[in-house]
């Protein structure tokens, strides 16, 4: 049955977990195609080319044209917003990214089998950036990068749907780059809920040797949630991690210093969540307004749902999205819907693995 959290009112929001985190590319289709044959994200909920209007704050003031895939791997997990710009041509860094910088740094992936995935990433020529390394809580992973020069971190993890494919499943954390961590607390821990501390470490760490500045000194706490959540999705995004990270010695810089939303690089972190207005509510009154909100029943391609942007203490977006529907089997509009459902009752196994059916896409 899952662990059901107590709750005062039927309203008082609720943050499932990470959903999906937006990766912007140059050519969404080349971007999922990676994604799917590499890290085995191949089911494609949904692929959105409606002009991005409420953005514009963060788009150089104006609508842009654009395209949006949004892939999850069926073992679990969360998945890949991949988002390209398609009236203009996204921008790249100026300078490369630092670890230490301002911003996702990295994408976290669950592996069932480090070495099979170090060694399957390495012979399919993915740039690998570290050797398998250990963290300070014993958990081993490491680190690549994908040819938009986004770092991904391929980590054990427990947390699956299934473990019915390859040795990888979906994103199950990110790594933040913040310029004060207990600043940084007061969003990520108070207001999203990533209370539990897995460890909270500070100095050189030798499984971030190979990494962009990767030798310097950092302040490095990995959080999760105290409460295990259900719902709809909670079975396949399962459980997440936030790791923030401050450099000591220097000041890292802005990831998107100049850049429009939707540039190369990772361009947010989203979350699932029930009763928007009452997170609107206490993000306001937390110090983290929001800076932008969409109508209760925006359409995001074949899905459906609510949703807005506010910026931590560095800038970063943050997304939260409440999902209304989502396409089952498109040909016969047969839809989830989730609206009106018990918000702590998942959604029927028959349901997901459904959608892995419909959705996965062959190469």
């Amino acid at each position: 049955m899952g662990y059901r959290p107590e709750i005062k009112s039927m309203e008082e929001k609720i943050i499932y977990g990470i959903q999906q985190m937006g990766v912007g590319v140059d050519d969404a289709e080349r971007g999922f195609h990676w994604y799917a044959t590499r890290l085995g994200a191949d089911l494609s909920i949904f692929d959105d080319d409606n002009t991005a209007t409420y953005m514009a704050k963060y788009m150089g003031g104006e609508p842009r044209e654009k395209r949006a895939i949004l892939a999850m791997n069926a073992q679990g997990g969360s998945g890949y917003e991949i988002w390209q710009h398609t009236g203009r041509t996204p921008l790249k860094l100026e300078e490369p990214l630092n670890f230490g910088d301002l911003g996702l740094l990295a994408a976290k992936i669950k592996s069932k089998d480090i070495q099979a995935s170090y060694d399957r990433l390495k012979g399919l020529g993915v740039e690998v950036l570290t050797d398998i390394g250990t963290e300070p809580n014993g958990t081993k992973g490491f680190y690549i990068m994908d040819p938009w020069d986004n770092i991904l971190h391929i980590k054990e993890h427990d947390s699956w749907r299934n473990q019915k494919g390859t040795d990888v499943g979906g994103i199950f954390g990110a790594t933040i780059g913040v310029s004060d961590i207990e600043a940084s607390l007061k969003l990520y821990a108070d207001v999203i809920g990533y209370s539990e501390v897995i460890y909270d470490e500070t100095g050189v760490f030798d499984d971030l040797k190979g990494l962009p500045n990767g030798d310097q000194k950092f302040r490095r706490v990995v959080l999760t949630q105290k409460e295990i959540q259900t719902g709809g999705f909670s079975p396949l995004l399962g459980t997440s991690q936030l790791e923030l990270v401050q450099a000591i010695d220097y000041s890292g810089k802005k990831l998107f210093e100049g850049r429009f939303w939707g540039d190369i690089g990772f361009i947010h972190l989203c979350f699932d969540i029930k009763h928007m207005k009452s997170l609107v509510e206490e993000c306001k009154d937390a110090g983290f307004p929001f800076q932008v909100l969409s109508n209760s029943d925006f359409d995001m391609g074949d899905a459906n749902g609510h949703w807005g942007y506010i910026e931590d203490p560095d800038g970063t977006l943050v997304e939260f999205v409440e999902t209304h529907k989502v396409p089952l089997i498109k040909a016969i509009n047969w839809n989830i819907k989730l609206k009106g459902r018990d918000p702590h009752k998942p959604l029927p196994g028959w349901v997901l693995d459904a959608m892995a059916k419909t959705k996965k896409v062959k190469f």
